[in-house]
């Protein structure tokens, strides 16, 4: 018999008549004919009166005593939706997380799942009951209750479909699914039907708040199909599944993070190592990083920028102080940011994408301070005080509110897919996901190099809106496909852009750009066509600070620079030169565990 997980959070279960209805659906697709589990969360505003108590208390309350006071709100849901079941006329049971056997590491209020123990959960759907799971609660070794911070709720309910090999994972909500963006400040947004295990990534962690990133990274580990339904009614909600939709639209949806920090490291020495000092700070502080801009260096030095919560400011820049002191240069840093970004896998087959977002930005006057890329994301950082008018022009840009899945006829390509080798990684991951010692471990799935790409570095580009419009409009019009963008930082009101092409495109690049740069007195165009790209493919980069810090640090080891930085939800790439690929390819497999590379 086939097992189904619903999981129902706190609006959905918010007083007794939400959660008669959410017992209806566990009874009703019990009678259907298939074993159910009901994951749950605490009622409403449950989770924010007990922090306020403790508030009450201490200012400085103890984790571990916070983790024990917050999973009381799931234990009384839990036991509230058994009664509504016992009403309906069937059986369930109630249980803890400890109870359930989800086992944590001991970091309290941000635990990891290292394993689940599904005996009595099975022994009770064989007996004819409906499990009720307390999420977002668990115990360490020491039986100590911990939490599994925010969004704990989803990744139990992930967590569990995948030990229990459960049909379908429903979250149900109060939106009717996923939507192309935020319909509270887009009226126009649309829900969107089907979205990717990576998309769904990418717009997870970009601010598209219906579902958490760590629970999407247990659905693609362990391929549990994820449905987002309304609590409300009967809808069909948002599949989120391994492949995307039939055609792939050119932009799936668009997220916007409105909160951001830039800490910018201005000046650091251009050597091996650099970054492994860096990134290995962030990870002993356990920082997650968001997006991280390296561009090339001039004269010795190099810029570093990156993103942070802006909750998580303060103790960044102890950090970035930290190794300024031990390295040189100096530290920026603005907390006044947004981060909007488009996300598609139509991105790697239709045109037009990077040039039409900046275009659309720059017909509204908005500044583009950092840009990232990846084969399916499009990330710039704004001002904060313009991203709800950036969300609704690129919005309205990319016509999302019809959800048109054909290009326009504009003849601008976009960012490309990537023209080196790369693997089929599926029965990789597999392999790796039954080899875990937890069952939130990283899984870095492949890492491969590309030698075929050539970089251009434009300098001393005047920082006004419209620029890299300018720029890609160009590129693109000549046909050439682009493939890494990077934008860092503009110092002294100059900006620096950075971007790899196919090596035999160098030189037609360099022409297109002659037009739109006369414009600008003080530009000056480069290119290598001596690089080499290597990019680190894995489900769970970014919510693992440690995976930045190991990358850089197994080339700083081998005596390789880092030239250039690029990242995602499922990526992290860098430029290095093109003789040092090979070894820098070896030294990273080595540092990951991964079997040699057949392919260079």
């Amino acid at each position: 018999m086939s097992i189904v997980v619903q999981k129902f959070g706190g609006t959905s279960v918010a007083d007794a008549e939400r959660i008669r209805r959410a017992a209806q659906k566990a009874v009703e697709t019990k009678q259907s004919g298939r074993q159910v589990v009901m994951v749950v969360s605490a009622r409403g505003k449950k989770t924010d009166e007990l922090v306020g108590l403790a508030a009450e208390i201490t200012d400085r309350p103890r984790p571990r005593e916070m983790d024990m006071l917050l999973s009381t709100g799931e234990q009384e849901s839990v036991a509230l939706m058994a009664m509504a079941v016992h009403e309906l006329g069937e059986e369930a049971i109630s249980l803890t997380g400890a109870q359930i056997g989800v086992r944590t590491d001991g970091s309290h209020t941000q635990a990891r799942i290292i394993s689940i123990s599904t005996q009595r959960m099975k022994d009770a759907l064989d007996a004819g009951q409906i499990v009720i799971a307390a999420g977002f609660q668990g115990v360490d070794e020491d039986f100590n209750i911990t939490t599994l911070g925010r969004g704990g709720s989803d990744t139990t309910a992930a967590a569990l479909a995948a030990a229990l090999d459960a049909e379908l994972c429903e979250i149900y909500t109060d939106v009717e699914g996923v939507f192309t963006t935020d319909p509270r400040l887009v009226s126009s947004a649309t829900k969107i039907e089907r979205v990717s295990y990576d998309e769904m990534l990418e717009l997870a962690s970009l601010g598209a708040g219906v579902m958490h990133s760590r629970s999407i990274e247990f659905a693609k580990k362990y391929r549990v199909s994820l449905q987002v339904k309304p609590s409300y009614a009967d809808g069909p909600g948002t599949l989120i599944s391994p492949e995307p939709a039939d055609p792939a639209p050119m932009v799936t949806g668009l997220a916007f993070v409105r909160t951001e920090a830039r800490v910018s490291l201005i000046g650091i020495p251009d050597q091996p190592g650099v970054m492994n000092r860096i990134f290995s700070l962030l990870s002993d502080k356990r920082i997650p990083v968001d997006m991280v801009v390296q561009n090339v260096g001039v004269a010795g030095t190099a810029n570093v920028s990156f993103t942070v919560a802006e909750d998580d400011l303060e103790k960044t820049l102890t950090v970035a102080e930290t190794a300024t002191d031990n390295l040189g240069g100096s530290v920026q840093h603005n907390a006044k940011l947004s981060k909007v970004s488009v996300v598609g896998h139509g991105m790697q087959t239709h045109t037009g994408v990077a040039a039409q977002m900046f275009g659309v930005l720059a017909e509204n006057a908005i500044n583009i301070h950092i840009v990232t890329t990846s084969e399916i994301k499009i990330s710039v950082l704004i001002d904060q005080e313009r991203c709800d008018m950036a969300v609704k022009a690129v919005h309205d840009g990319f016509q999302l509110a019809q959800r048109i899945d054909q290009a326009p006829n504009v003849g601008v390509p976009s960012v490309s897919s990537m023209n080196g080798t790369r693997r089929d990684t599926s029965e990789l991951e597999a392999d790796i996901v039954s080899r875990l010692s937890g069952m939130e471990e990283i899984v870095v799935s492949d890492i491969y190099s590309d030698i075929d790409q050539s970089r251009v570095t434009i300098t001393q580009l005047d920082d006004n809106p419209g620029v890299a419009a300018e720029v890609f409009s160009a590129v693109a019009e000549g046909g050439i496909l682009v493939d890494m963008i990077i934008q860092n930082v503009a110092l002294d009101g100059k900006a620096n852009i950075s971007f790899t092409v196919p090596a035999g495109d160098v030189a037609k690049t360099i022409e297109v750009l002659k037009a739109p740069l006369q414009r600008h007195d003080d530009a000056h165009v480069s290119c290598d066509e001596n690089i080499g790209k290597l990019s680190v493919v894995g489900i769970g980069l970014r919510s693992h600070t440690d995976v930045g810090a190991r990358m850089f640090h197994a080339l700083g080891d081998s005596g390789i620079n880092v030239q250039m930085v690029n990242t995602s939800e499922i990526k992290v790439s860098v430029v290095v030169a093109a003789n040092q690929t090979a070894a820098a390819l070896t030294a990273l497999r080595t540092s990951f565990n991964l079997p040699g590379n057949e392919d260079i």
